[in-house]
């Protein structure tokens, strides 16, 4: 069946997954559902500890057993060492056929691949997943299809009960010893615990993970100790120097900054760019640096940003700093110091929920201007890939990509036209994991592509004469010209991934690699 953006969905995965094929950004707008709630077991007694002495223990207690489900943030990045700690236990333990729920997974994770091939892990959730972890689920070595969904989805599954997570773990920074945690305020700070949020208030048991013990109370909790069953010192659970690292890192490179120039001149001449407007930007290098240009423009111009939501970043810390925007709604910090600004009157933490989740009665990127994202392919239906490679390899994570395209009035793409040899700008993306009908503006070193949709936008860029106007066909064919037509990738029968749409529709399937 061929749904909403041109992709056949196998009626296998249809009927393994009991969900319908994308539909439309707006399919399921008014859908009534009940939110799924944890089985509690009570503590009234003062002489209860919820102490334990090391993750085995929690384990333990919590009742693991074969199949079950665990729950992971990412906060950590690629600095993250709560997911393997836990892992290794459970390895360690016999147990098997072991689904994981993370945010998202990186190379931090690489040492679960021994798992995967072991049948330790045969499931995995997540936003995306990079490293050995991709490699593997693309050459078939996980036994189920790994199911990628954007963070607003990822919490929609969790309380619509479809996902139910047996056990979460929690790295916190600080904690006391009936387990209110903090992303601030230890040796291995990590800023926020937004993702953390649908696990403290749906897992049926919350482990909270430290190494930072704090006197009772730990106050304000980012989770409250009414959500968390054990707590467990240990040595380390994060790097925080690492979580700066791969994608979240700045940008040098000139054709990033000038992608970074014609993506400011973009947002300044289109109708939204006044008093008060509401802006995102992305984890992609030439995200970040958009954000450093647009403040020096601001500056001049007088004009002050009302808020900026989603992960954070220096830049947006500095324009916090020189009283350029009001307010921060933190959901992740990309470097450290978006985690030290934390501590800011007017940098506050919001929860994956509140930030991007479909199904509630309104969430942050409902309420957004500008959203500035990167991709790794754009198609000419302006379709976004950003978790499959040009060879065929999991390799990225749709974060909150999806869930800000489709909220924002203007959503702009970034894209180098060509990725080393490869083009970028092409007929069909590898897999789709953001419909074209969410994307308003294409950024590329080439030149800028308005998709047709959006002729106001497109007017208001004509008449500002401030980027080289393209179609997306133009850009393409550029592309084309330059490096030849590429070669389709030779994907074998098996599938090995689901892309969700936010709204648990089938988006894309991901096959496995020849």
């Amino acid at each position: 069946m061929l749904n909403a953006v041109g992709r056949e969905i196998p009626d296998e995965i249809l009927k393994l997954t009991g969900k319908e094929p994308f539909q439309g950004n707006n399919y399921k707008e008014g859908v009534e559902y009940r939110k799924q709630g944890p089985i509690v077991k009570p503590v009234m007694d003062h002489n209860t500890s919820k102490m334990v002495s090391s993750i085995r223990e929690a384990l333990e207690k919590c009742g693991a057993h074969d199949g079950m489900t665990l729950g992971f943030h990412h906060h950590f990045r690629e600095g993250d060492l709560i997911v393997n700690m836990v892992m290794k236990e459970v390895h360690d333990m016999g147990i098997r056929d072991v689904t994981i729920c993370a945010s998202s997974l990186g190379k931090a994770h690489d040492p679960l691949l021994e798992y995967i091939e072991d049948g330790t892990i045969t499931g995995i959730e997540s936003s995306g997943v990079r490293g050995k972890i991709g490699e593997a689920i693309s050459h078939g070595k996980l036994k189920k299809p790994a199911i990628m969904r954007s963070h607003g989805g990822r919490v929609r599954a969790i309380q619509s009960g479809e996902t139910i997570i047996d056990i979460s773990f929690i790295g916190a920074p600080t904690c006391d010893d009936y387990g209110n945690c903090k992303g601030i305020g230890g040796k291995s700070d990590c800023g926020v615990l937004s993702y953390s949020f649908v696990d403290g208030q749906h897992a049926n048991k919350v482990v909270a993970v430290t190494d930072c013990l704090v006197p009772f109370p730990n106050f304000p909790a980012d989770v409250a100790m009414t959500r968390v069953d054990y707590v467990c010192v240990v040595d380390a659970i994060g790097i925080p120097e690492k979580i700066a690292t791969g994608a979240a890192k700045p940008t040098t490179d000139t054709r990033k900054i000038m992608m970074a120039d014609y993506c400011t001149q973009v947002v300044i001449n289109t109708p939204y760019f006044k008093e008060g407007f509401s802006y995102q930007t992305g984890v992609g290098g030439a995200s970040i640096a958009s954000a450093a240009l647009l403040a020096k423009i601001m500056e001049e111009r007088g004009i002050k940003m009302g808020f900026a939501v989603g992960g954070m970043s220096k830049g947006m810390v500095d324009m916090l700093d020189k009283g350029l925007v009001g307010k921060l709604l933190d959901t992740q910090d990309f470097d450290l110091f978006a985690v030290n600004s934390v501590k800011h009157p007017n940098h506050h933490r919001i929860s994956a929920g509140a930030y991007a989740n479909p199904f509630n009665k309104g969430s942050f990127v409902n309420k957004l201007d500008y959203v500035v994202l990167a991709a790794l392919e754009v198609d000419t239906h302006f379709n976004c890939n950003v978790v499959v490679g040009s060879d065929g390899i999991i390799t990225g994570a749709q974060g909150g990509h999806p869930d800000a395209a489709q909220g924002a009035k203007c959503t702009i793409v970034i894209c180098p036209l060509l990725q080393g040899r490869i083009p970028a700008i092409c007929t069909d993306v590898t897999t789709v994991t953001t419909p074209g009908e969410s994307i308003d503006v294409v950024v590329t070193d080439y030149g800028v592509a308005v998709n047709p949709a959006r002729q106001d936008l497109l007017e208001a860029l004509k008449k500002a004469d401030c980027v080289p106007l393209r179609t997306i066909e133009e850009l393409r064919d550029i592309a084309y010209d330059i490096v030849g037509t590429p070669q389709p990738v030779k994907f074998g029968e098996r599938i090995v991934g689901i892309i969700e749409g936010r709204d648990g529709t089938i988006m894309d399937v991901v096959r496995e690699v020849k």
